[in-house]
């Protein structure tokens, strides 16, 4: 199988996280046979330096037409006015617009002695504790 996978590696740590998994994606296609075909485009801090926005229309298009979208950090000191016009996280928050998520999904680990300050009470959560 074939995949395109947009890299959208931003600032600060981003672009060197994105290399480094791109670096994994790597071993894997030598070792699964899969096939990565990576596009990088800017958004964040870099994009708004380059075009004057955070994610340009161009970008959000190829992200839509992607199988897959991996985004590194965006922001950092260099675009920390809070009355900028233009800041990085509304790339972020255009993307996922664009391509209709909401959430960052991680995955979580409790402690089972704090099991009962959550306000959900876990004690039902599968597997994970």
């Amino acid at each position: 199988m074939e995949y395109t996978i947009v890299l959208l590696p931003g600032d600060g740590i981003g672009p060197e996280v994105v290399g480094q998994a791109v670096r994994v994606l790597k071993f894997v296609s030598q070792s699964s046979g899969a096939v990565f075909h990576f596009d990088e485009h800017k958004i964040g801090g870099s994009s708004i330096d380059q075009f004057g926005s955070a994610l340009t229309d161009e970008t959000l298009a190829i992200c839509q037409k992607a199988d897959a979208v991996m985004l590194g950090a965006v922001g950092g000191p260099k675009w920390d006015n809070p009355d900028g016009k233009v800041r990085p996280e509304q790339g972020l928050l255009a993307l996922r617009k664009g391509l209709g998520v909401f959430a960052n999904l991680r995955p979580v680990k409790v402690h089972p002695d704090l099991i009962s300050s959550s306000r959900s009470n876990l004690k039902n959560w599968p597997g994970w504790i």
